[in-house]
């Protein structure tokens, strides 16, 4: 979901990606119109946890079941909310396909 101004927040999909013969560190997030976010792989896993940044995001849990991924950029701040057992499981998945367990 993306987080606006506005009085109501709308799902909007966002494709979770990883490549671990590309970068196997990085994930990207794809938004609709083609927008995409390259992440670290352990800045997220660290969100889910505890508040987290690098360079131009921050990543935090939010409540129990939601994990907030904020990007800053020259043209504002945008915010996508996602559940944090959605994003767990994808972030298990990069690791198997690395044939690397979650340490953390």
């Amino acid at each position: 979901m993306i987080v606006t101004e506005g009085p109501l927040s709308r799902p909007v999909p966002v494709a979770l990606r990883y490549d671990p013969d590309d970068e196997p560190g990085v994930v990207l997030l794809g938004f609709p119109g083609g927008a995409e976010w390259v992440l670290p792989r352990a800045l997220l896993e660290d969100g889910l946890r505890a508040p987290a940044h690098s360079g131009e995001v921050d990543v935090w849990p939010c409540g129990r079941v939601q994990t907030v991924v904020e990007h800053h950029s020259t043209d504002g701040t945008e915010i996508a909310q996602f559940d944090s057992a959605a994003l767990l499981r994808f972030l298990r998945r990069t690791y198997a396909a690395t044939a690397s367990p979650m340490t953390r």
